[in-house]
Formats: structure tokens, sequence, C-alpha cells
């Protein structure tokens, strides 16, 4: 039975293994992905989709109130956490803001 030095050696010898059959590959693959983009005119957008840049809020990230306060006329987008006056009511349509 091996000890645990040797099994940790082992490991790392592995481990310097998969680097290197990784790197390998790696060259080859990034090879492969330029000539097919090269040839059918991939661009970053077909490749990776609309949203690749992160998270995107909308313009200005202010969000309307969708909830009204009648009491205090404190409002509520309806978003993250629920105000007091609110968190605890099952039906919130008297809340509504109506347009």
């Amino acid at each position: 039975m091996a000890t645990f030095r040797e099994l940790k050696a082992q490991m790392a010898a592995l481990e310097e293994q998969a680097a290197a059959a990784r790197a390998a590959e790696y060259e080859e693959v990034l090879a492969d992905i330029r000539a097919k983009v090269a040839d059918y005119g991939f661009t970053e957008r077909d490749i990776f989709g609309l949203r690749r840049r992160g998270r995107t809020t909308s313009a200005g990230g202010v969000v309307p109130p969708k909830y009204r306060d009648p009491k205090t006329g404190a409002t509520w987008s309806g978003r993250g956490r629920a105000p007091n006056w609110i968190k605890e009511v099952k039906n919130r349509d008297r809340y509504l803001i109506r347009d």
C-alpha cells in the first residue's frame, strides 16, 4: 500500500502531465477555432450570444414603483426585500399603482 507522501508525489506528477497535455491541445484547438471563424465569418455575437458582457440594467437603473402605501405615500418597485408596510400582506392588489 502506498504512503500518503507517495500518493501526493504521484498526484503532483499527474497534475504536471495534465497541464502539459492541456497546453498541447490548447494551441491545436485554438488554431482550429480561428480557422473556422475565418472560414465561416463568425462574430463574437454569433458565438457567445447577445448578453456576453455581464449584466446590464435598464436606462439609469431605476425601476418605476409598482406599489404605494395609501397611508404614507411610500412606494416600492416590487423588487428586492419588501418594506414593512407590505411584507405581511397576502393580497397586494390594493396597493398596486394603477395608471
